[in-house]
């Protein structure tokens, strides 16, 4: 926000007052996603975990018609895991694992430069602490407030994610 010319720093207080930049360019409010149950995760393709896109691929094809999404924010902050441009990027998750759930540009997740969306899921909620590597999911319910958080070695469509994600979604109909 600008007041009298001085840029002043406002807290966020859902990630809904957060911006991020498509993978395709396009600076959109994360308030698009008003309503929906998310799990935000930092990715690369050449990680040990690259190979979690098929299940975050699987688990947003199962769950996206009940208000369900996954968000993957490329990251190049561990060994230089994902050293490609956005386009490169976005051709290897289409390529290679079909990825259709939305991706944003390639961002910093800790440290200096860190994105304010980081910032906010690593300081300002109740799931504290730096990103410790690729594939660190952070699960937001419909109100924008994150719920859970879950390490790179946690998989998508393991019990622990998907009993979670179900728990925030609405019910089945049946």
């Amino acid at each position: 926000m600008f007041q009298e010319g001085v840029f002043m720093n406002v807290k966020p207080q859902t990630i809904y007052d957060i911006s991020a930049k498509t993978i395709e360019g396009e600076e959109i409010s994360l308030a698009r996603y008003k309503g929906k149950v998310l799990l935000i995760v930092n990715t690369a393709s050449q990680c040990g975990y690259t190979p979690q896109y098929e299940g975050l691929q699987k688990l947003y094809e199962t769950c996206k018609d009940r208000g369900f999404a996954v968000l993957g924010f490329p990251s190049n902050d561990f060994k230089a895991q994902e050293p490609g441009t956005n386009t490169e990027i976005r051709h290897f998750c289409v390529l290679k694992y079909n990825i259709s759930f939305p991706m944003f540009s390639k961002i910093t997740v800790k440290g200096e430069g860190i994105h304010p969306l980081y910032r906010y899921l690593t300081e300002d909620t109740d799931f504290k602490g730096e990103i410790t590597w690729n594939f660190n999911k952070f699960l937001v319910d419909r109100e924008g407030r994150v719920i859970a958080r879950f390490d790179k070695k946690t998989e998508p469509l393991s019990d622990e994610v998907r009993e979670k994600v179900e728990a925030a979604l609405p019910p089945q109909p049946r």
